[in-house]
């Protein structure tokens, strides 16, 4: 009996130990992860922020510890800005961080009530290099102006400078845009779309100026 005692003893002294030895390679590797730092930020879909910005309200602009930034912890971050609707946030071997954000555009500035539109369609009162809409847009036309102005290229939108409601006989939703460059474009929101190929489109004509009319093909007017 003596001699199984001591075996048991024996066999537990070793189940201690090696549980010991395990414990102490487990804090060790936490130890050795809790110092991994992000090496490489990955940003998309941002037109409104630039990577930096979006990089810096992440909070990762130092590229801190990966382990003492978990993808939600980010994602919450950046929801808070209240220009930002959505943050997706992905890891790949702890060192790269992918953020994808879903912005909250402001699109233009409605002078009817002195208020800057943002894409979830809330008015404030900052402003923003964004195109002023110069004159009042009836309610029914209203609606489909802004899911249209949502939908065109950002970078687009940002080189218009006014818009103006502007119906005719044919069009109810016929609108004038005055762009940065000096040229004026007519649109309908069933044409809306065809603004996104603006540079494209303005480029055959030797970059002169003058009436684009994309409301009835493209046909350009060259203003003298």
């Amino acid at each position: 009996m003596a001699k199984a005692k001591a075996k048991k003893r024996k066999l537990k002294m070793r189940n201690v130990f090696v549980f010991f030895i395990i414990v102490l390679i487990v804090l060790a590797i936490m130890s050795l992860l809790s110092t991994i730092k992000i090496k490489s930020i990955i940003v998309k879909n941002n037109s409104f922020y630039s990577d930096w910005q979006i990089i810096k309200l992440a909070g990762l602009d130092e590229y801190p510890e990966t382990f003492s930034n978990f993808s939600s912890t980010i994602e919450k971050r950046l929801t808070k800005n209240s220009f930002i609707t959505d943050a997706k946030v992905s890891k790949k071997w702890f060192t790269t961080v992918t953020i994808e954000v879903k912005e909250n555009l402001p699109l233009y500035y409605y002078v009817p009530n002195s208020k800057t539109v943002l894409s979830d369609k809330k008015e404030i009162n900052e402003n923003f290099s964004v195109p002023t809409v110069i004159n009042y847009i009836p309610d029914k036309i209203y609606k489909n102006f802004i899911a249209e102005m949502n939908a065109i290229d950002y970078s687009i939108l940002t080189r218009m400078s006014e818009i103006k409601y502007d119906p005719n006989d044919v069009d109810e939703e016929r609108f004038l845009i005055t762009m940065n460059d000096g040229n004026y474009v007519y649109l309908t929101l069933d044409k809306y779309s065809k603004i996104d190929k603006y540079l494209e489109i303005i480029k055959k004509f030797d970059n002169k100026k003058g009436i684009l009319y994309l409301d009835s093909g493209e046909y350009f007017k060259i203003l003298s």
